[in-house]
């Protein structure tokens, strides 16, 4: 792409002027050693001199070339004299098309092509033009490529027209937007997405400079076009129009006929005459989704017939990034749904234990990954929190996930061990394919012993901040990942004293291109310490506000890796408000058990619950003492709620039924579903428990 300077003599009041591609050729002067070579003529054309080369406006001619030249066309000066200066780059931009003659809607380089005939100096020639045409599409095609969302691409479509193109131009989409092979249902509809036109007061540097300005009634006629939503009736003549899939001119009656049913009543009359508008169809892969009204103003040239390829191209590229744009939508909609399937959408609220969480993708347009972090609540009041990361950042990796988190779960209700869990995580993966590798974390914490139980599966080690402020990393086994088989787990018990913090996290955030895990972790541990000294040694950091802290530390280069982070402070239950026996699967037992009760609510100062606590004792120890053989344990939990649980070693869950008024038994659980707060049953791995909650307000219940 060339730009053109204006020839010697040019009216710069022409709108042409600037679009004349004839060269002047410079003076040639063989004697002088900075001459240049001549202007070589192009075909059909006769090479003029300086200074005589005048503009082909209205009433003006071309001067006669001269009858002989100074010297043979290609012959060499003495000396030349080297070019100091280099021309400009030529910036990327959409070409104006050139003026054409007002006496006709083709201008007369192109009925000079179609008779054969040369083209007049100081004319624009039909290559030109036809090239002109080209590098407008090319560029204009390129800009509606780049936009990824529905809104970029048409906004694209009419940045790159108006006003190079067009004056003005109407977008109308489909009204819903059919998504791959879906057929739509119910009338098809056409909803007007997005409108573009030249303002009033003309920004002449996109090489857009009518001879005329537009009077204001102009301007407003074109702010009145386009109907906000329209239905296409089968067999009207919209429909044809739409059918056709070329563009056609609007002068045309099949299409004159559409314009009433596209932009209302008498939009017809709104639009310029003459082939000053272009109605193109967008159709993308599989169907006609929109169309495209291109508009010029009446003291604008009009559109030429080859103008109709040039509305063709951009329609095509545009149904067909609008059908991309639609697909890309309907994929970031799964994957975020499948995002939020696979990690929990709340965090639970176990006893003796306060969480908090994190999750970051590694790119805003890649939203899914193979992390997952997790927090189940077991028997006994007791906790199970979970981390892990599956190789790759896939949709395969998400589905990956997902299904080793559902494991995860299913596994931690039958209560197995830390590192009993891991192996049968382990021939989850094995059984998924050979090279589904994983890392993952579990751990167990007890508040009735302040202990917590890790094991781990070839994930980064855990940090512990104490409530001093002393951030230490946990000597955990490392462990082989999960996938690997054959390899046996290890786990470690240590202590969780009260008011510490554990913070489990992937190697997202420890790890990147620009420092390995082990800095990365050592720069997480005294991140941790320096938060921890802000609040004192004797209240430790709120749990949200560290979270947001320990992502702080990331760096620019640092999201190489989708993040997840579970953070849980441990707050415990004091051994002065457990109470625990065993009972004797006897016929006393339940009598023991409401004495036994009493006395512990005695002894907390709850004795207003002890008519419900006893009733509701007496009834679950009933039940586990008629088929259990071993000894029945029974604990009373005081915290913000009375919590008591009843275990044995029968592992049949119990069931909620509706007794008949001639039964004598089945109304245990009734009144358990009536008078408490919350209730459950779950099994266990030597049987199960069941347990309930009251508030200690009695008012409450």
């Amino acid at each position: 792409m060339s730009f053109e300077r204006p020839q010697p003599g040019a009216d710069p009041a022409d709108p042409r002027g600037a679009l004349l591609h004839t060269q002047t050729p410079a003076p040639s002067a063989p004697s002088t050693p900075s001459a240049a070579l001549p202007a070589q003529a192009r075909t059909g054309e006769t090479p003029s001199t300086p200074g005589t080369a005048k503009p082909c406006g209205k009433g003006k001619e071309p001067a006669s070339p001269p009858s002989d030249t100074s010297g043979p066309e290609h012959s060499q000066p003495a000396a030349v004299e080297p070019d100091t200066h280099r021309p400009r780059p030529v910036p990327e931009s959409i070409p104006a098309q050139p003026g054409t003659e007002q006496n006709g809607p083709q201008g007369s380089g192109s009925q000079e092509r179609r008779k054969g005939q040369g083209v007049q100096p100081g004319q624009p020639t039909p290559m030109r033009r036809d090239g002109d045409r080209l590098r407008f599409v090319g560029a204009a095609t390129r800009r509606i490529a780049r936009g990824i969302d529905l809104d970029e691409i048409v906004m694209g479509l009419c940045r790159a027209t108006v006003p190079t193109f067009s004056d003005a131009i109407l977008v109308y989409l489909r009204d819903p937007l059919p998504v791959g092979d879906e057929r739509p249902t119910g009338p098809l509809l056409l909803r007007l997405r997005r409108t573009d036109r030249i303002p009033a007061e003309r920004d002449t540097e996109g090489g857009f400079s009518p001879a005329l300005q537009p009077e204001p009634a102009e301007v407003s006629g074109l702010d009145a076009l386009g109907a906000e939503l329209c239905e296409v009736r089968p067999g009207s003549a919209l429909a044809e129009v739409l059918r056709g899939v070329r563009p056609v001119f609007t002068d045309a009656p099949a299409a004159h006929a559409a314009l009433p049913e596209l932009l209302g009543e008498g939009g017809e009359f709104v639009v310029p005459g003459g082939q000053r508008a272009i109605l193109a169809p967008l159709r993308g892969r599989r169907r006609v989704i929109g169309a495209a009204l291109f508009l010029r103003r009446p003291e604008r040239l009009a559109f030429e017939p080859d103008d109709l390829l040039v509305a063709a191209q951009l329609a095509t590229h545009s149904a067909l990034g609008i059908d991309k744009a639609v697909l890309y939508g309907r994929e970031a909609y799964i994957a975020d749904e499948l995002q939020r399937t696979m990690l929990p959408e709340t965090l639970p609220r176990p006893t003796g234990v306060r969480l908090a969480s994190r999750y970051l993708p590694a790119a805003e347009t890649a939203r899914v990954g193979g992390d997952w972090y997790d927090a189940i609540p077991l028997p006994g009041s007791r906790v199970a929190l979970v981390v892990g990361d599956v190789m790759g950042h896939s949709m395969t990796s998400a589905a990956i996930m997902g299904q080793l988190r559902t494991t995860a779960q299913t596994l931690a209700g039958l209560d197995l061990p830390p590192q009993e869990v891991l192996h049968h995580l382990d021939e989850q993966a094995q059984r998924l394919g050979t090279d589904r590798m994983a890392t993952c974390l579990y751990a167990v914490y007890d508040p009735v012993s302040h202990r917590i139980t890790i094991a781990n599966a070839g994930h980064p080690p855990p940090v512990l901040l104490h409530l001093g402020g002393r951030a230490e990393v946990l000597r955990v086994p490392p462990g082989a990942p999960i996938g690997v088989g054959g390899v046996d787990f290890e786990a470690v018990e240590l202590d969780a004293p009260a008011g510490a913090t554990l913070l489990l996290y992937t190697d997202g955030l420890v790890e990147s291109r620009l420092r390995d895990v082990w800095t990365g972790i050592e720069q997480l541990r005294e991140k941790l310490a320096a938060t921890a000294q802000l609040t004192g040694p004797d209240h430790p950091p709120p749990l949200e506000a560290l979270c947001d802290e320990v992502l702080d530390m990331l760096g620019p280069g640092d999201r190489d890796d989708d993040i997840a982070l579970l953070a849980a402070r441990f707050d415990g239950i004091a051994p002065s408000d457990v109470a625990y026996w065993f009972l004797e699967p006897e016929d006393a037992a339940p009598g023991r058990a409401r004495r036994l009760a009493r006395r512990a609510l005695s002894r907390w100062g709850l004795e207003e619950l002890s008519d419900s606590v006893e009733l509701l004792v007496s009834e679950v120890v009933t039940n586990a003492v008629r088929y259990a053989s071993r000894p029945v344990t029974l604990r009373l939990l005081r915290t913000d709620v009375l919590r008591c649980e009843v275990g044995d070693d029968v592992p049949q869950l119990p069931r909620l039924r509706q007794a008949r008024a001639t039964d004598e038994g089945g109304r245990g659980l009734y009144l358990v579903n009536r008078l408490a707060r919350r209730w459950g049953a779950t099994r266990l791995s030597t049987g199960k428990v069941v347990w309930f909650e009251l508030s200690k307000t009695p008012a409450q219940i």
